[in-house]
């Protein structure tokens, strides 16, 4: 029998043994641009589009899905817009948590989170505290996140600790990261057509295959997540050797 277009990305994810995804959500200004529509329903756009490839993952087994939300250089960004992005984040959490947590989801921020306000902080620790047990798809946030600034907290909390230089492994490195007990990313997505890692996940990226799409974060569906998967398959990880 024939496998259907969905069975055949379950397969590849299986025997690529393709666990974690990591998405740079780039292009929602640019789509509202083309479509002559304010950044802010790009914006919102790019929900729909995030909540889209949460579920993907969980239909294709993909254990592990982690997306830049907000970067610590975003904060330059216009006063409007940034207000927006955390009323957004906060607007999504608050209508969409209950939804996320029946379909067995957690969520991790990942990033600085003391820098928010009290309120956007008392909503985020909620979600996380609420769906810390569940055992379906990790997703994972970086919000007010940047790789440079996430690996001087790691050096910083080493220091605190009173470790010296002979004791300091990649492993002591990896384990004060954000993103400590979550393996790193083997697929590395960036939607929009740009060809950079915006200083996201630096140490993480180290042997991650990339993959970029001129498709707007707002485009990206079940067929451009297909076709990302089907290039990782095509690629040979030799992580080094």
């Amino acid at each position: 029998m024939e496998l259907t277009a969905e069975q055949n990305i379950k397969e590849i994810v299986k025997n690529t043994n393709l666990k974690h995804v990591a998405v740079i959500m780039d292009g929602n200004r640019r789509w509202a641009k083309e479509k002559h529509l304010p950044s802010a329903m790009g914006h919102q756009k790019g929900v729909d589009s995030l909540r889209s490839t949460m579920r993907l993952c969980d239909e294709f087994g993909i254990k592990y899905l982690t997306v830049y939300a907000f970067s610590t250089e975003n904060w330059n960004r216009k006063k409007e817009e940034v207000e927006f992005l955390m009323g957004l984040l906060a607007k999504t959490l608050l209508n969409e948590l209950d939804d996320m947590h029946k379909e067995n989801v957690k969520i991790k921020f990942l990033g600085d989170i003391s820098q928010l306000n009290k309120n956007l902080i008392e909503i985020v620790r909620h979600s996380e505290t609420k769906t810390a047990h569940n055992t379906g798809v990790n997703l994972n946030i970086a919000f007010n996140y940047g790789a440079r600034d996430e690996i001087v907290h790691a050096v910083k909390s080493i220091i605190k600790e009173g470790l010296t230089c002979d004791n300091i492994t990649e492993e002591t490195i990896s384990k004060h990261l954000y993103t400590k007990d979550i393996p790193d990313p083997d697929l590395l997505i960036r939607t929009g057509g740009e060809k950079r890692i915006s200083n996201y996940l630096l140490w993480q990226l180290a042997y991650s295959e990339i993959y970029v799409t001129n498709a707007f974060w707002p485009e990206f569906d079940r067929k451009e997540f297909s076709k990302a998967i089907i290039e990782f398959e095509k690629r040979n990880r030799r992580f080094g050797k």
